[in-house]
Order: C-alpha cells, then structure tokens, then sequence
C-alpha cells in the first residue's frame, strides 16, 4: 500500500517522458532522412558505389523508416493500413514500379534522338537547378492531371482511398506514373544534367514523394513554405476540392507563385477522397481501377 504513490509517479515519469520523446521525433523526423539522403549521396560518390543498387535499397530503407514513425507518430491511428488493404497497395506499388520503367524507356528513346548539350554547371550549382526544374515539371504535369478531363480517370484512381499514408503512396494506374514521370525526366534529360545530379534528384525525389504522403504527425513549421510536407498533401487529398491545391509533392514553392498554396498552421481536412466516390472503383477493384479510364459513363436519368 505504501508503494502506491511512488509507482504513480513513476508511471507519470514515464508518460511524460514518451510524450517528450514523440515531440522531440516530430521535429527530428524528416531532418534525419533528409541528412540520410545527403549521406548516401556523398558516400556513394566517394566509393563509387553502383547508384542504380542505391537508389533501390535507399527506396526501401525510406518506407520502411516512415512506416515505423506512422506508429510512433501517427496524424490519425485510423488512417493505419489494414492487412486485406496492404494486399491491395502492394499490387498496385507493382504498378507503379512498371509506370516508372515504361516512363524511361520512352525518355532514354527521345533523349538518345535530341541529345542535350547539358549546362556546363559546377555540381554544386547544377542541382538546385535540376531540383528546381524537376519540381516544375511534376508541378504542371499533377496540376494538369487535375484539370484534364480524361487525365483525371487515370489519376484518380491514387485519390479513392480514404486514407493517407505511405503504403497507398503506390496506389497508381500505371499510366498516369507514366504520364507524371515521363513529364519530369523528360524535362531533366533534355536539359542534359550530369548523371552525379540526377543521382542528387532522385534522392530527393523518393524522400519527398513518401514523406508528405506518411500519416505521421510531424512540425516542419516555415519550411513548409518551400518544402512540401504531410501537412499540405493531407489537403491535396481533401474531398472537398475548394482546399485540395498543394499539386508540388517535393518543393511547396509553386503552389506559391501559382496560388494553389491552401495550407496554413492547423488546417486539415475534414475528409479524403473523391468528392464523388461512385465515379471510381474501390481500391480494392485492382482490374477496374486499371480498365476504368475506358470505361462509359453510366447513363443517369
């Protein structure tokens, strides 16, 4: 009996010092993973590692990385991926994967016909370029994916799920990643940047792409408003259009000069999704999500 309040306290001590400790990782968060790039990126060119092989374990080490703090942090635990839906992410990440090689097979045809002369720039100097460029590139092409008609039954096939998080980060019709893609490499390779810097974007690319897609609740404060983060993509997903601008994954500072930017400190939205949800499959419809750009409209009375 007389032991009870020490244990108390000490189980208030140890309360208090988990919340410390999740408040201190939902600044730390993405500070590591970007200094985690950084590192990679200069060890491999140091030791000449294959960048190819990089790229691809860095790839898993960076879902993996998310998928944990989703648990230690999360936005909202009811956005966690259940089993039967991982299923349903990982056919359509297969997807993706092929989007992404359909997408430069046909940039290395076109660059290999139109080779560029490239910039003549200092390492240093030619990857904020690049990063910049890239940024534009993906910008115009979501943006576009939004506004055009067809484009939009292909794109949104990625915004049924009602749910943000890194595993349905690959929830994707193969041809709108070939679309999205394509618009980015082909802007890169036609500038002709050296293979050192696209090294650089791609890093960047993957850390960006599932970062701001993580259900983690995280602080990145001014920087949001150059870098994108979970905080804006949250809106991009919102079921209600009016708020869903934020169409830069990587750099927030288009959605800036554009007047996309939506986002301010506390707003989320109030739900995810389609605003109309019978017009798209469910997620878990792998097939249909894939035939229904070509499938008719169902006549209404």
């Amino acid at each position: 009996m007389e032991n009870r309040p020490e244990m108390g306290s000490l189980s208030a001590k140890s309360r208090a010092i988990g919340a410390s400790s999740r408040e201190v990782l939902r600044y730390a968060a993405y500070p590591a993973l970007a200094l985690s790039a950084v590192w990679l990126f200069a060890s491999t060119l140091r030791h000449g590692w294959d960048r190819g092989e990089a790229v691809q374990f860095f790839l898993v080490g960076v879902i993996l990385y998310l998928t944990v703090l989703e648990r230690l942090i999360p936005h909202r635990t009811d956005w966690h991926p259940s089993l039967r839906e991982l299923c349903w992410y990982a056919a359509y990440f297969l997807f993706t994967m092929a989007g992404a090689v359909l997408a430069q097979a046909v940039v290395a045809v076109v660059v290999a016909a139109a080779p560029g002369a490239g910039l003549g720039l200092a390492l240093w100097a030619e990857v904020p370029v690049a990063l910049a460029a890239s940024s534009l590139a993906g910008y115009l092409a979501h943006r576009f994916a939004h506004s055009h008609r067809w484009l939009w039954k292909f794109h949104g096939i990625h915004h049924v799920p009602r749910k943000v998080n890194v595993a349905n980060n690959g929830v994707n019709h193969v041809l709108d990643v070939g679309f999205k893609q394509g618009a980015v490499q082909l802007s890169l390779g036609l500038l002709g940047f050296s293979a050192d810097c696209l090294f650089a974007v791609a890093l960047f690319t993957i850390v960006q792409g599932y970062f701001v897609h993580a259900n983690v609740d995280v602080r990145l404060g001014p920087l949001n408003h150059v870098l994108a983060g979970p905080e804006q993509h949250r809106l991009h997903h919102s079921a209600d259009v009016a708020e869903a601008g934020h169409f830069g994954v990587d750099l927030s500072v288009w959605d800036r000069l554009f007047g996309t930017f939506t986002w301010r400190p506390g707003r989320r939205p109030a739900s995810v999704g389609v605003q109309d949800p019978s017009a798209f499959p469910e997620t878990g419809a792998v097939l249909a999500g894939l035939l229904h750009p070509w499938r008719r409209p169902t006549r209404t009375a």
